[in-house]
């Protein structure tokens, strides 16, 4: 038997969450006790409460964000420089040949 979560309010919307939690947990591929349901059940409920309370707010005039905090680009500005020879490279190699490195086979 499906247990419907459906959060305590008592809201009218039409758009009222509600999960049910066997279709997840099938979803999920795991088992439950009909103990873990129930506190599952609950604390699903709480989350969908909160959720629904976060849909209440006024967000119309704040704009989308990816991150809380501005980020910027720390990195380098990407400039040619001089780099290693080949033979400084292969120097270190463990095996080499032609002027390649030469590593095990992986693909068949």
């Amino acid at each position: 038997m499906p247990f419907n979560l459906l959060p305590k309010t008592t809201s009218t919307k039409p758009d009222h969450m509600q999960i049910d939690l066997q279709h997840v947990v099938k979803l999920a591929r795991i088992e439950l006790s009909v103990e873990e349901e129930q506190r599952i059940g609950s604390q699903l409920s709480e989350i969908i409460q909160y959720v629904e309370k976060l849909n209440e707010l006024d967000v119309d005039k704040i704009e989308p964000t990816a991150h809380a905090m501005q980020l910027t680009n720390v990195l380098r500005e990407d400039k040619p420089q001089p780099s290693l020879s080949q033979d400084d490279a292969m120097r270190n190699a463990p095996k080499y040949a032609n002027g390649l490195f030469v590593v095990p086979k992986i693909v068949e």
